[in-house]
């Protein structure tokens, strides 16, 4: 299973202002790389407070929301709450059939994949913004090695950097 992290962030280094803030400061380029991505893989894995914030499921993909409620659950087959490991997760997914996973929020979420060293890429979108304090990539302190693939601009103001995880 090929897991990509995706997400965008500030200039300087910010995921969100807050636990709670909608990411809606990036850019219209921005979203349609990440439909096309997501779409691609196939399956998006979250945690419940980017599910929350998103609001729904998103068409064309499956969403995997990790979450520590039990009371969360859904009769949809596109929709999944679990309190599985990333570990248990990937391998459910590889079994009906996936072969990528995007990792997509939020830090705690990071954080786990990254500890676990289950990430393979890292796929950044750079806005124009910078926050001064607020959410990083990771919840915590990380170590990985990752060597540049490419990178590009989605459109005037937004850079695009996607880094292969050295393993």
């Amino acid at each position: 299973m090929h897991v990509i992290l995706m997400v965008a962030i500030t200039v300087d280094g910010k995921i969100a202002r807050s636990a709670d803030h909608y990411p809606d400061w990036t850019g219209k380029a921005d979203k349609r790389f990440y439909v096309e991505v997501t779409k691609k893989a196939g399956v998006m894995i979250m945690g419940s407070t980017t599910f929350d914030i998103i609001g729904r499921v998103l068409p064309g993909r499956k969403t995997v929301v990790m979450t520590r409620n039990p009371a969360r659950c859904s009769d949809s087959a596109d929709l999944v709450f679990t309190a599985d490991p990333p570990e248990a997760i990937l391998a459910d997914l590889s079994d009906q059939g996936y072969t990528q996973a995007v990792v997509v929020g939020g830090a705690k979420i990071n954080q786990l994949f990254a500890q676990k060293g289950l990430l393979d890429e890292l796929i950044l979108t750079v806005s124009p913004y910078a926050f001064g304090s607020g959410l990083s990539i990771f919840s915590d302190s990380v170590d990985l090695k990752l060597t540049l693939k490419r990178f590009w601009t989605l459109d005037d103001n937004t850079l695009c950097l996607r880094y292969g995880v050295v393993h």
